[in-house]
């Protein structure tokens, strides 16, 4: 939503009543700062009437305030089994918000984590791959210069820390989605103790915990 600049106190109490519309039709919210997340459960057939009914309730509760919904932070996304989603994919699920449309995400980001429509968690692990994997590779490039302990630290702040944010949401999730997790560590262990990468690390990794 786009305002004045009000404060987060003014803004707070100005839009203390949107969660009367929210409550009103029995859909669960989050709201952090000045992002809320509204998510409601339901079968193929009410798909359109949950979407339909809230897009026009918070267009006009936007109306009233006299707020402006910016449809480039808005996201929409249907969550589901891919069985479901592939029949889903048929209709046209787009919210209309004035002169724009919001079409429907396969994945969006939630407090630095990656959601993906299916709860796979691919996205996320895929990305934070990405990140981490950057790290070791400009690490081995210096790692003689800081020495061993240096190095240790500098794999702690910036791949360990990245695998360890938000870790419980990996609970249960196949070893064939994790399994480049593990390749991150084990790329981590040889930049610390200096191996290569013909090098055997199930002892390293014990040994560093």
């Amino acid at each position: 939503m786009t305002i004045p600049s009000i404060g987060p106190l003014a803004f707070t109490a100005y839009t203390e009543d949107s969660t009367d519309i929210i409550q009103q039709h029995g859909v669960h919210s989050e709201s952090f700062a000045d992002d809320t997340q509204l998510f409601e459960s339901a079968s193929l057939a009410d798909v359109s009437d949950v979407r339909w009914y809230l897009s026009a309730d918070v267009m006009s509760w936007c109306a009233a305030r006299r707020f402006q919904l910016n449809a480039d932070k808005t996201e929409e996304m249907l969550v589901g089994s891919r069985n479901n989603l592939t029949k889903l994919a048929s209709q046209d699920h787009a919210l209309t918000t004035g002169m724009k449309t919001i079409k429907p995400t396969t994945v969006v980001r939630n407090l630095g984590v990656w959601v993906d429509n299916d709860l796979s968690l691919k996205q996320h692990v895929a990305k934070v791959a990405s990140v981490c994997f950057y790290q070791p590779r400009c690490l081995r490039q210096i790692h003689q210069c800081p020495g061993r302990e240096v190095t240790t630290r500098l794999v702690l702040a910036l791949v360990i820390s990245r695998l360890d944010y938000c870790n419980s949401l990996l609970s249960g999730l196949p070893n064939c989605t994790l399994d480049v997790l593990q390749r991150v560590q084990n790329a981590s262990a040889r930049v610390i103790c200096q191996l290569k990468p013909c090098d055997h690390v199930s002892s390293s990794l014990r040994d560093m915990h």
